[in-house]
């Protein structure tokens, strides 16, 4: 029989403290893990789902004046906003922490260290490991900010994508400074059966401006069975989920798919985010 971990077991470093989580964008991982999280450690919490509708934003309220109200009633706020450098808007003008739940195509740096974190945990180590991240590299968060982190690591990145959807220059420019083995490829079949992790995620329809882009490229690397048996026996399948066609289900099975072991992760990196920024 399952028995749940007491919450007695977890620090309190949350308590007396009360923590919203915003958000202007659907979610369901982020912002349920988050709010698990703060309740784990002993955190009050205001929730706003939906944001863009049960919020004064439907009003026209300005995010600015959407978080000075916000810090009259929180110690802390995870946000997540549709537009790229929201983030960073709101930490400016906030007297309280504000924490990334996502900022439109931008960034998404939780959800990069849960990946990193399993990555870690299954592969015992970073350095020495060939990466395939593939999909909408142009819009996925997700995405741009696995990039980043592993870019301190001495590992080589396969960018994976049709041109329409190709990590930016700016970003490969940045990887070329900072001296990151990586390639190009609009394929995986060349390199599937190298990679010790592959990192899927869905082509965001809801990124695009023109849905003819869209119908062109969202069928373009679909990993099903036959795909997985190229790759190499101990490799790890990723996805930030959620999953709209890019796995098919029947992957599921297959125990190198360690997406929904990435989900309690994050549950636990999440914690530890809190913990760092409020245990002192």
């Amino acid at each position: 029989m399952f028995e749940a971990s007491p919450l007695s077991e977890y620090p309190k470093p949350l308590q007396y403290l009360t923590m919203a989580t915003v958000f202007f964008e659907p979610s369901t991982r982020t912002r349920l893990s988050f709010e698990t999280a703060i309740q784990n450690l002993g955190g009050q919490l205001l929730t706003v789902e939906n944001a863009s509708i049960s919020s004064s934003d439907k009003k026209g309220e300005s995010l600015e004046d959407t978080i000075k109200t916000l810090n009259a009633y929180a110690d802390g706020i995870i946000l997540r906003h549709p537009e790229i450098g929201s983030v960073d808007r709101a930490a400016a003008i906030s007297k309280v922490p504000i924490i990334s739940g996502g900022d439109g195509g931008g960034e998404h740096p939780t959800q990069a260290l849960l990946e990193l974190y399993t990555i870690q945990k299954i592969k015992s180590k970073v350095d020495g490991l060939k990466v395939g991240i593939v999909g909408d590299l142009k819009h996925s968060r997700s995405h741009h900010s696995l990039i980043k982190l592993l870019s301190i690591y001495d590992v080589e990145l396969y960018l994976i994508a049709p041109k329409v959807i190709a990590l930016p220059e700016e970003q490969l420019a940045e990887l070329k400074k900072l001296g990151v083995k990586y390639r190009v490829l609009d394929g995986w079949d060349d390199v599937i059966g190298e990679l010790d992790v592959l990192y899927c995620n869905r082509i965001q329809k809801e990124r695009f401006k023109f849905i003819e882009d869209y119908q062109a490229v969202k069928d373009k690397y679909i990993l099903n069975i036959q795909t997985a048996r190229k790759m190499k026996k101990d490799a790890i399948i990723l996805d930030p989920l959620p999953r709209i066609n890019e796995i098919d289900p029947r992957v599921d099975t297959d125990p190198r798919a360690k997406y929904f072991d990435a989900v309690k992760n994050g549950l636990y990196v999440r914690m530890a985010v809190l913990d760092y920024i409020f245990a002192s």
